[in-house]
């Protein structure tokens, strides 16, 4: 098997950490696109398991939780029916909590944006905090939240939903930007 020098992963996760796209890496770093993602796997592996064996007891004030959207081999609308039955394909989310004091991400979760996986967000986060008090939970307004959060945290927290309304403004054609953000709607939970 061949084995990558660390100098060369070094070189190759301090391209991907920022932002260089996979194959510019395997450019840069003439290192084949696949033995790049194998070590993406395998560091994250390992990641994972530091923050799942260490970060216990975790404390905060006030958290935000949020999802991302990505998606894995094709998006939702190109799957096929069979393909569909496969939980791992297609739209993924990222469900991210972080801390708003220190930026820490104690937790986060890569699946569907559904109650199942909600829950199963709330619960890994739950089991990282330290029992401090009441903290300050803030989500959008991702319906599942309100029930995973209940039968994680029942009443040990205090939770938002912050909704952002955005203006509708006409891009062009051929120019991409993001809305603007013309209003927030907080409603306690």
């Amino acid at each position: 098997m061949n084995v990558l020098s660390q100098e060369r992963q070094i070189q190759i996760l301090n391209a991907l950490v920022e932002g260089v796209s996979i194959r510019s890496t395997e450019r840069m770093t003439q290192t084949h696109r696949d033995t790049i993602l194998r070590l993406l796997v395998a560091v994250g592996e390992r990641c994972q398991h530091f923050l799942d064996e260490r970060l216990r007891g975790f404390r905060s004030q006030h958290l935000q939780l949020d999802e991302i959207w990505t998606f894995v081999r094709k998006k939702e609308r190109r799957l096929s029916e069979l393909e569909r039955l496969n939980p791992d394909i297609g739209d993924q989310y990222v469900f991210v909590a972080i801390d708003a004091e220190t930026k820490l991400i104690p937790t986060f979760l890569v699946g569907k944006r559904d109650g199942h996986t909600a829950l199963q967000f709330m619960t890994a986060l739950y089991e990282r905090l330290a029992a401090n008090g009441h903290i300050q939970l803030t989500t959008d307004g991702f319906g599942p939240y309100i029930e995973a959060i209940e039968q994680t945290f029942g009443a040990d927290v205090d939770y938002a939903q912050l909704v952002k309304i955005y203006a509708a403004i006409d891009a062009g054609p051929g120019r991409y930007s993001p809305p603007r953000v013309s209003e927030t709607v907080s409603t306690v939970i």
